[in-house]
């Protein structure tokens, strides 16, 4: 799995982030300002990518592990909403998924992504700050590490 540092977020990667408005599966606009002085794990997926499909079981296990915390764990869909509907009704994804569509790559690059792959996470901290970025599935116990720290 190839990891990227935080680093590679554009300087404004959660301005533009937070100014974001995606529909969620049921078609309904949601401003993404919503999740501002949460601490969040952001995750970009589709529904056609393996490795994203693996891990996704194991973010809503997380989900549930990270609710007295207050951190959240938010999907950002790569796909089509129909595609993301199915998918997220079919696995019980235990937190909020929203449709991103093709934009989703140029959010995800913004986040960091250079590369343009997915999955691609990015931690950001309560404070807004991109705190860390990955390329790939995800090792739970590497991204339990990093919520520690916050």
């Amino acid at each position: 799995m190839h990891r990227e540092k935080a680093a590679t977020a554009s300087p404004d990667a959660s301005a533009v982030f937070y100014a974001s408005t995606l529909s969620d599966m049921n078609g309904k606009p949601a401003a993404l300002a919503q999740w501002r002085g949460k601490p969040l794990v952001v995750n970009f997926w589709a529904t056609w990518c393996d490795p994203c499909v693996e891990e996704m079981p194991e973010l809503s296990a997380l989900q549930a592990q990270l609710q007295p915390r207050n951190i959240q764990i938010l999907g950002i869909g790569v796909d089509t909403a129909a595609n993301i509907a199915a998918f997220a009704d079919k696995y019980h994804i235990a937190y909020p998924v929203y449709v991103a569509g093709m934009e989703g790559s140029e959010l995800s690059r913004r986040m960091g992504n250079r590369a343009g792959g997915l999955p691609f996470t990015v931690l950001i901290g309560a404070d807004g700050a991109v705190k860390r970025t990955w390329l790939g599935r995800l090792k739970m116990d590497d991204l339990r590490r990093e919520l520690d720290s916050l």
